[in-house]
C-alpha cells in the first residue's frame, strides 16, 4: 500500500482517541502522519480548506478525507494493517 494518510486530531478528543488506540493496537502507528491541530495552525488551516469542516479525527487518504473514527478505525483494519 503507497498511500499518502495523513490523521489531524486533537489528543483531548474521545474520537481521536479511539482512532490513536486502533493504530497503536495494528501497529501501524510509522504509517500515518500526524497533525495536531491544536499545536499547529498551519495544519488547522489546511484540515479547514481542504476537508471544508474543522472536524476531528479526519484521515486524508491520499488527499481525500474520511471522516467519523468508527469508519477511520474500519479503513485502518481492513485496508492499512493487511498492507503489510
Amino acid at each position: 500500500m503507497n498511500k499518502q494518510l495523513d490523521l489531524y486530531y486533537f489528543p483531548s478528543c474521545p474520537y481521536c482517541r479511539r482512532v490513536l488506540s486502533a493504530m497503536e493496537r495494528l501497529g501501524i502507528n510509522d504509517k500515518i502522519t500526524l497533525y495536531n491541530i491544536h499545536q499547529d495552525r498551519d495544519a488547522d488551516q489546511r484540515l479547514v480548506s481542504v476537508g471544508g469542516k474543522r472536524q476531528v479525527p479526519c484521515l486524508f487518504i491520499d488527499g481525500k478525507p474520511l471522516y467519523e473514527s468508527a469508519d477511520i478505525v474500519a479503513y485502518l483494519e481492513d485496508t492499512v494493517a493487511h498492507a503489510g
